[in-house]
């Protein structure tokens, strides 16, 4: 085995630490632990998670770039704060932009990429059996990315990509609303049998339901939200003034 320059490993090490307390740092995020408009303070974080400020700043920025929070000049980094129009938006042109790319891949993708999906989607399922929740969640994700690339268009499938980082959190609590692994899952499948057989339009049609909020499911992922609760204190604030 090559042994890796200890330059690089060094850089290779700091990375990995700072994509793992970003993950660590959402994980509290979502589940509330720092609240939306919360002061993110390195030197308390760097305790919490016994690391030096480095990693604290350098996932910091990540979660900057996810949109997760904002970064104030001479005042440092707080939880962002989203409204309930914000929200909505964005699933709205995850929806489209999800939609056109399984439209595409029902046009462009080869047998050998249908094959990869299908066995991204039984690593789905196997986490869905086992009301495994984060293990779908990156299961999910892959399944997600993938049907990026399958297509065909890489610029798409950035722009998809770069949504789907910002929306990760609260795709992660849709997970919470009862029975969603199930549905998910069961949406996965109908949306592959449209991909196999070649059907644009109905794939289309089926990515753009799975990834809308609408009607019940709304009213679920809200109070998924409520009890989550990433930007819950705002929504839930601006819901009932009106």
């Amino acid at each position: 085995m090559k042994e890796i320059p200890q330059n690089k490993q060094s850089l290779t090490s700091r990375s990995g630490k700072a994509g793992n307390l970003r993950e660590a740092i959402e994980q509290d995020i979502v589940s509330g632990h720092y609240a939306p408009g919360a002061r993110l303070d390195e030197m308390e974080l760097a305790a919490r998670h016994s690391v030096s400020r480095t990693p604290v700043r350098e996932a910091l920025m990540q979660l900057s770039a996810m949109g997760l929070v904002r970064s104030i000049p001479n005042k440092g980094c707080f939880v962002n704060e989203l409204t309930m129009a914000d929200l909505i938006g964005m699933f709205e042109v995850m929806a489209e932009l999800e939609g056109m790319c399984a439209r595409l891949a029902a046009r462009r993708m080869t047998d050998e990429a249908l094959a990869e999906l299908e066995a991204l989607q039984a690593d789905c399922q196997a986490a869905c059996e086992q009301q495994a929740a984060d293990d779908y969640y990156y299961a999910n994700e892959l399944f997600h990315r993938h049907l990026y690339e399958a297509s065909g268009n890489c610029y798409l499938a950035q722009i998809a990509g770069q949504l789907h980082t910002r929306l990760k959190p609260f795709r992660r609590l849709q997970l919470r609303v009862p029975n969603r692994l199930a549905h998910s899952a069961a949406e996965h499948n109908a949306v592959i049998e449209a991909l196999r057989a070649r059907d644009p339009g109905r794939a289309d049609e089926l990515m753009r339901q799975h990834i809308i909020v609408q009607g019940d499911s709304f009213s679920d992922f809200l109070m998924a939200i409520s009890s989550g609760p990433l930007g819950s204190e705002p929504v839930g604030r601006r819901q009932a003034a009106h």
